[in-house]
């Protein structure tokens, strides 16, 4: 739901312009948007849990894509869709224009990021509130896509994303200047994507007092193959401080880090 349809009604309640009952059935009713009697848009999930819905892209339909972020991008200014496949970003190269006029959201603008396949529409000139800054490392450049898709959504839900690819463990030398940089930033958390046998979140974990949010990817054959090798090594560490996400799972790993800078920013705040 929006803030500014929650004021309202709260508003006129108190206002005495409507009445309890009123008020009720005008919740029901903001809380769930229907799109073409197949898409239920979430819209207080923001004011319930701090995170907006997010369109989760895999196996959807690109017309449906499209629709739930227009919808989305119209109440809050901006939206974020993760998991596009590649044909459906290329599809939307080559649209978009056509799309901007169909849609009659000439005030809007599509931002496509290939490698973390993730689209994002957003009002011209709209920029979100930062919160405050989050440090992202990649082990590799096979781990890039993923870093990627955590940088999108982090940026999408407030926070300053300081970034450093390929430092894993084979070269440890190159994750000290990074790191000084994250602590010198004073970033809230740490994220760190790693495949194969993925130890560098386990690494960064005992070297810092920041919390580390490590992410698994499906990089890797053999028995590290689909990213489990990953993870099971992430879930065993001995380091202290460091919490595990699903393998791929870059928006979770940004969702849970942003949660994190806000209530920092909120104490810092009061």
């Amino acid at each position: 739901m929006e803030e500014k349809n929650l004021k309202k009604i709260l508003r006129d309640l108190v206002e005495n312009n409507i009445s309890i009952e009123e008020a009720e059935t005008l919740l029901k009713v903001y809380q769930i948007e229907e799109i073409e009697n197949k898409i239920k848009m979430d819209i207080s999930r923001e004011m319930r849990s701090g995170i907006p819905e997010v369109v989760y892209a895999k196996n959807k339909d690109f017309e449906d894509i499209i629709l739930a972020l227009k919808k989305s991008a119209e109440r809050n200014n901006i939206a974020l869709a993760t998991k596009v496949k590649r044909e459906h970003i290329l599809e939307l190269e080559e649209k978009k224009n056509d799309l901007i006029n169909k849609l009659n959201i000439q005030d809007y603008e599509f931002i496509i990021n290939y490698k973390a396949q993730t689209i994002v529409l957003k009002k011209k000139n709209y920029n979100t509130l930062k919160y405050g800054k989050i440090g992202l490392l990649a082990a590799g450049t096979s781990d890039i896509p993923i870093a990627e898709e955590v940088k999108v959504t982090g940026e999408f839900l407030g926070c300053e994303v300081i970034c450093s690819y390929d430092v894993g463990i084979a070269g440890i030398h190159r994750l000290f200047n990074p790191l000084k940089r994250m602590i010198r930033e004073e970033v809230g958390c740490i994220i760190v994507i790693a495949g194969m046998e993925g130890a560098l979140p386990s690494v960064v974990s005992s070297l810092v007092d920041i919390p580390v949010i490590g992410v698994p990817v499906s990089v890797g054959y053999g028995v590290g193959e689909g990213g489990k090798s990953a993870l099971y090594s992430m879930l065993t560490s001995c380091a202290s401080g460091l919490t595990v996400v699903n393998i791929d799972n870059g928006f979770g790993a940004a969702s849970f880090a942003s949660l994190l800078i806000k209530q920092i920013y909120r104490h810092k705040n009061k």
